[in-house]
């Protein structure tokens, strides 16, 4: 179950948010907005959840490292405070593309350096890639914008690095591209040029330079897009010719070299290959080595794929990460990745890869401290999409991993835990900020399924929800009038929809669910006092299906054909026989005044042709909705959906939420990300959307934040916003 819901980790986040911005026309003042007030802008604690597809410590200071993810950007290691600290959440709106970090470079010879390469897609439908240079190791950056495109959560992602500080300059950098070529700069990243003479053919689907690495004075550049018979890895001495290097290994095990790193010890190269560039679909792969000075190479492979698990299974998987001890000549790790019949692993060698042991074989693990990890009540896995593995220079057993969702990291090679600290990449897709009970928030998000967040500073103790498991949230809804009832739908293991009697602490699967539901679980609603359910079907291809309602809690359920199909329920908060929905693609608000058992047309002409347009009903009142329809603006109903009104206030509306009013004030705090001015931003406003304040800054933006945002109804000013990729941001008044 993971396996699928893993594979499609916010790829259609990213394609729907593109979508929808490149229809943005130029910025158009409108209502000035008032002087930002003081937030403090923190984390939700969950603890990673997302693929961290890049480590790398530096060699020249002790405790200094970099990690690299594939949507949530990049960190640096506070070693004294033991967390990470994000590096790139200045990034805004219109730069969502670039909070993907293709790869990371350091400068040995200047510590104080460290290179980034952004870019998440590189489609047709995104924006070019960035370099940003800092020379204060990320507290301020320095940016250049690239004519071509990145791919950081695309095919390939865990390969790498691709960008390179020249060990012989350190003015020069170079940039491996997917479908580009090599490219190279000789003033630390300001300016770049393609390089001519580079052997590799560039593709416009191709994976193109998988890895950069020097050995020595000599540079080394991998290439993703040969048959397994042709050169894949190439070489210069003096940084003008390149040639193929003697000798490679050749085959399907050896087709597409992963990763590599040079053991200056010893003066060898060690190379990962697989078949496939990964993170999925590999099934075969080796290990080889290149002494330096001789041009031998030696097949080092742990453990050759292809054999039978003991339960029949066959043991198909590629290699992936590999590092180098700085202390120990011949002490190399590696990675087995896309492993799941045997469970992947870390082989590490002493001896230059005579001989391996699989670390698996006796770590302990301790996720006390993430305890989602356990995927429900199942044990902590070694882990899966093992393609980022770092050797501490200064310490030879302090060995971390990265994951499709957390960092591993040991001390002694036997125990383990989560070195994730700061680091928060889910991509959050509902938001419940609940008006009683011991949690103040309930979320959903691609992977991790549902969590119940019993404090804001820690991993929910339960981790996700269990009975059923799911992989993804499509739906997440609370009775208003009986907030102890929740409801929630996505990708389960035994089933994908499920009820809690107790504000989410617990689960239960609904005792049967429609056909439909197996393949194309979408958002569920249930109505003010929890007697009837509204569940909407979309499969993750955007196909449509039939609504359906159940009035026993989930035994039985029955198709609502007057349902605008695909689109998103919503009940009325205060009473329980009201329904609506938003067709967007008609731009016609429905209602149901039966319990949902039929829906007829209302207001019409409403803003039509996006599926992401969002139907929100104020809380408290009946009737009392609002639609935030992108670029189109913000619009109201106070009649039921009767008629709706724009709202002359904002220019863009993306997303909007409720909280606590005010003191003195006669209506709910209302927040949205949207556009009052030049920039869309954060907002707050205290007198029902007649005014608006910023309460995000320009340090505090976090790309892509148009899905779901709400506000504490018992905190006021408090307010939770969802991330793609950078988890659950709450802020507060300070």
């Amino acid at each position: 179950m993971l396996t699928s819901s893993l594979s499609r980790r916010a790829v259609l986040a990213g394609a729907a948010t593109a979508a929808a911005l490149t229809a943005v026309p130029a910025f158009q003042g409108r209502a000035q907005a008032a002087a930002i007030p003081t937030y403090r802008w923190r984390n939700a604690v969950i603890g990673g959840t997302g693929f961290v597809t890049g480590v790398l410590f530096h060699p020249s200071v002790r405790g200094l490292a970099y990690a690299r993810t594939d949507i949530g950007g990049a960190y640096r290691w506070d070693d004294r405070a033991a967390r990470w600290t994000p590096l790139t959440d200045h990034l805004g709106w219109d730069d969502w593309n670039l909070l993907g970090t293709e790869a990371i470079a350091v400068d040995p010879a200047h510590p104080d350096r460290v290179y980034l390469a952004l870019g998440t897609y590189a489609q047709s439908w995104a924006g070019n890639g960035a370099v940003l240079r800092s020379e204060d190791r990320g507290a301020t950056w320095a940016r250049t914008d690239l004519a071509v495109k990145l791919g950081a959560n695309e095919d390939g992602r865990g390969m790498g690095e691709r960008l390179l500080v020249d060990p012989r300059d350190s003015d020069t950098l170079w940039l491996g591209t997917r479908h580009d070529g090599l490219l190279k700069s000789t003033d630390r990243g300001a300016t770049w040029a393609a390089v001519s003479g580079f052997p590799g053919t560039p593709s416009a689907s191709g994976q193109g330079v998988s890895l950069l690495v020097a050995a020595g004075r000599t540079l080394y550049a991998g290439w993703g897009d040969s048959d397994g018979t042709a050169s894949n890895l190439y070489r210069t001495a003096d940084g003008t010719t390149w040639e193929a290097v003697p000798g490679q290994p050749s085959g399907t095990a050896a087709k597409v070299p992963i990763r590599a790193a040079y053991d200056c010890l010893t003066r060898e190269l060690y190379v990962t290959y697989a078949n496939a560039p990964g993170p999925n679909g590999q099934s075969d792969g080796s290990v080889h080595k290149l002494a330096i000075a001789s041009g031998k190479w030696t097949e080092v492979t742990p453990v050759k794929p292809g054999g039978t698990t003991s339960d029949g299974s066959t043991d198909a998987f590629g290699y992936g990460g590999v590092a180098v001890d700085a202390r120990r000549p011949g002490t190399v790790v590696v990675s087995t990745n896309n492993r799941w019949a045997a469970v992947d692993t870390l082989f590490r060698t002493t001896d230059g890869g005579r001989t391996w042991t699989s670390l698996k074989d006796a770590a302990v693990f301790d996720v006390s401290e993430t305890p989602y990890l356990k995927w429900g009540a199942d044990a902590p896995k070694f882990g899966w999409w093992i393609q980022a593995v770092a050797v501490d220079p200064y310490d030879s057993r302090h060995v971390v991993y990265g994951t499709g969702a957390t960092l591993y990291g040991t001390r002694d090679l036997k125990n383990w835990a989560p070195q994730i600290r700061g680091l928060e990449e889910a991509s959050v897709v509902q938001l419940v900020s609940p008006p009683v009970g011991e949690a103040h928030l309930l979320s959903g998000s691609r992977d991790i399924g549902v969590m119940y967040h019993e404090r804001l500073t820690a991993s929910p103790s339960r981790g996700m929800a269990s009975n059923p498991v799911f992989g993804s949230a499509t739906g997440l809804a609370q009775a208003a009038g009986r907030p102890a009832y929740v409801v929630r739908a996505g990708w389960g293991d035994n089933g994908n929809g499920a009820y809690s009697n107790d504000g989410g602490q617990t689960w239960a699967p609904f005792a049967a669910q429609p056909t439909i539901a197996k393949d194309a679980p979408g958002p569920i609603a249930t109505n003010a006092d929890g007697s009837v359910l509204l569940w909407s079907f979309v499969h993750w291809d955007g196909t449509k299906y039939a609504a359906h309602r159940s009035a026993d809690n989930g035994v039985t359920w029955t198709e609502v054909s007057s349902f605008p199909k695909g689109a998103t329920p919503v009940a009325d908060p205060a009473d329980p026989t009201l329904f609506y929905a938003y067709d967007t693609d008609t731009g016609t608000l429905l209602a149901s005044t039966d319990s949902g058992v039929s829906f007829t047309a209302r207001a019409g002409g409403l803003p039509s042709g996006d599926s992401q347009f969002k139907l929100v009903a104020a809380p408290g009142r009946s009737g009392d909705l609002w639609v935030s329809a992108k670029w189109n603006g913000l619009y109201r109903s106070t009649d039921g959906g009767a008629s709706f009104s724009k709202v002359d206030s904002c220019w863009a509306s993306y997303t909007l939420g409720f909280g606590k009013a005010a003191d003195g004030a006669d209506y709910p705090a209302i927040y949205q990300v949207g556009s009052t001015e030049s920039i869309t931003a954060v907002y707050r406003s205290d007198d029902g959307a007649k005014t608006w304040v910023r309460i995000n800054d320009d340090q505090h933006q976090w790309g892509w934040t148009g899905e779901i945002i709400v506000g504490d109804p018992r905190v006021y000013g408090r307010v939770y916003l969802a991330t793609n990729g950078r988890g659950i941001q709450y802020g507060e008044p300070v």
